[in-house]
């Protein structure tokens, strides 16, 4: 379980970036970070990862403090970030490399196939176009086995069908260990399509505003009335953070939310 207790961050400027985060993620589950620009939601992601520290407050991975750069967490970003000059196969394996070699190369081969490269294998990224750069990226991320997941909006830049192909990867590698996964991503639809709670943050300083269950069966079916009825809720949450206090309407209950 990924646990934030009372998480704050504020810069060296006095900009108060987050306040007081409390969160908790349970084991194998997906979560969405979803809010207005400003609401801290990569400030948080870093600090999860470890590359940045809080002002205040503790992070735990299965109750272990998260204090640096932790084994146990994985990062994709909105860029694939590969090295050039090593092939598919190569990028894919860089984490395991105090592995056995025969141990690597079968982990390796799997993570491609799930993500339909293991035919590229042997080209370098160049040779890629951008929707397979950021299938190695997640494949990478996949084939240590993290506990707990991070993903910085690593499908922003690309198309939708591109986008739509990635999220099943996505969903087919979490499948196989099933581990505990953090999105962060401005596109609604994205969120309902992939987790089984959205988190709503509101900015300035970003905190958590609502939390929206989705509880919606795999695979899910963006044409579906139950999957417009969850958009629209993850959506009148998303307004509601982003109104001011004294304009805010009262939130629905969730059983009133249904009737949308």
């Amino acid at each position: 379980m990924l646990a934030l207790a009372h998480l704050s961050k504020t810069y060296a400027d006095g900009t108060r970036a987050l306040a007081d985060v409390n969160l908790e993620v349970r084991a194998g589950e997906i979560v969405a970070l979803i809010g207005g620009s400003g609401c801290g939601k990569t400030t948080l992601m870093r600090l999860v990862a470890g590359l940045d520290r809080p002002s205040a407050g503790a992070i735990r991975v299965d109750g272990e403090a998260v204090e640096g750069p932790h084994p146990a967490v994985g990062v994709v970003f909105q860029e694939p970030r590969l090295l050039p000059w090593l092939d598919i196969a190569d990028n894919v394996g860089f984490g395991l490399l105090d592995r056995p070699a025969p141990e690597r190369r079968a982990r390796v081969a799997a993570a491609l196939e799930r993500v339909g490269l293991a035919e590229h294998a042997r080209r370098r990224p160049r040779d890629l176009s951008g929707g397979q750069q950021q299938r190695v990226a997640i494949a990478r991320a996949f084939v240590t086995r993290p506990r707990v997941l991070l993903l910085d909006e690593p499908f922003s830049a690309l198309d939708a069908l591109t986008r739509a192909s990635l999220h099943e990867g996505l969903l087919a590698l979490w499948g196989q260990d099933r581990p505990t996964i953090v999105l962060v991503t401005h596109d609604v639809g994205e969120a309902v399509a992939l987790a089984d709670r959205a988190v709503v943050m509101r900015p300035k300083p970003g905190r958590v505003d609502d939390e929206v269950p989705l509880r919606l069966a795999r695979p899910r079916d963006r044409a579906s009335p139950a999957f417009e009825a969850a958009s629209r809720r993850v959506m009148a949450a998303l307004d509601r953070s982003l109104t001011p206090d004294e304009s805010r309407p009262a939130r629905e209950p969730q059983g009133a939310a249904l009737w949308w």
